[in-house]
């Protein structure tokens, strides 16, 4: 069993530690809010282009655009080249939030024949770096701060390879959150659009024949150009999207991380605390014991001088 001072030492450095885990806490929750806050500012903007692109689309819906998955070929079967973006932390102590990412994309990885593979995040790099993936260089993206202006630059980069015909989709595996105590892995597949989304049935269902009476509907300079620019911006949406919800999720699960951390260092400094009082206890019991037993050695080593006393007296008086 430690002794008191060793308990003392230990309970001195979770108290340290819990101050630290709170701190954290705290410092993640503002991160959380702040990021959901910018995302909830923008996302009218991002669902009026939606709507907009929905709009074109059931009035001209014999557009066959680069962007869309409406064109012939892309109904043809062989092996497409993805690039596949992977959204990761920049740092750990977020519970299982980097390794679930990172089994998940894994797992896609295996069944992609031809892909490259970018990374967002310092820790989804090291560990694909380590482990012999081919990663794409100067694709050094942070996570912390998520940026309308970081989406637009990973957009144009995507799109530029995808209008060279250099890839043939483009997908991103991100966490996304369901609630406040709930994130998971999400795959979504950024390009090309799917047509389906936006040409909504009930939509379609104004016309009857799932088109709309296009005579009187005028888009300049043309559809095409339109929707061209409409799904830039769309894409530019979605990948920001993606950045606030991966930000929101990781420091959603530091939170929680941080919160078990604190709770289990509460738990330890109640055990730590009960073990110390007895500790102290049995010291006290000890030095009781010991004060008691020198009492009783004293006393009894002057019973015994008295008692020589009386015998040399007895001695002297015969």
């Amino acid at each position: 069993m430690a002794n008191a001072k060793e308990i003392s030492n230990r309970i001195k450095s979770i108290k340290d530690t819990m101050k630290i885990t709170k701190a954290m806490y705290m410092m993640s929750s503002m991160k959380m809010r702040k990021a959901r806050l910018q995302l909830e500012n923008t996302e009218p903007y991002f669902y009026g282009i939606q709507q907009n692109i929905s709009e074109i689309l059931l009035h001209f819906p014999s557009i066959e655009h680069l962007f869309f998955d409406n064109r012939a070929q892309d109904q043809r079967e062989w092996v497409k080249r993805k690039a596949v973006i992977v959204v990761t932390a920049d740092k750990g102590m977020a519970g299982a939030y980097n390794q679930s990412v990172i089994r998940e994309a894994t797992e896609f990885l295996k069944q992609c024949e031809d892909y490259k593979l970018y990374v967002i995040g310092e820790v989804g790099r090291r560990y694909f770096s380590a482990r012999g993936y081919n990663i794409q260089e100067g694709f050094n993206y942070s996570v912390t701060n998520p940026s309308i202006h970081r989406a637009r630059v990973i957009t144009e980069l995507m799109v530029e390879m995808y209008k060279r015909d250099q890839i043939d989709s483009v997908h991103i595996i991100y966490t996304k959150m369901v609630n406040s105590m709930k994130s998971e892995v999400d795959i979504h597949q950024v390009l090309p659009l799917k047509t389906k989304d936006f040409v909504k049935q009930e939509l379609a269902e104004r016309t009857g024949d799932g088109a709309f009476d296009d005579s009187d509907y005028v888009v300049d300079p043309s559809p095409e150009k339109v929707v061209e620019n409409l799904a830039y911006n769309y894409v530019t949406g979605i990948l920001y999207g993606v950045l606030v919800e991966s930000y929101a999720s990781e420091e959603n699960s530091r939170m929680m991380a941080m919160q078990a951390a604190t709770d289990n260092a509460e738990a330890m400094l109640h055990d730590l605390s009960i073990e110390f009082n007895r500790v102290r206890q049995a010291a006290i019991t000890q030095e009781i014991t010991e004060v008691i037993g020198g009492a009783k050695a004293l006393k009894k080593k002057k019973e015994k001088a008295k008692a020589a006393r009386k015998a040399l007296a007895a001695k002297a008086e015969a």
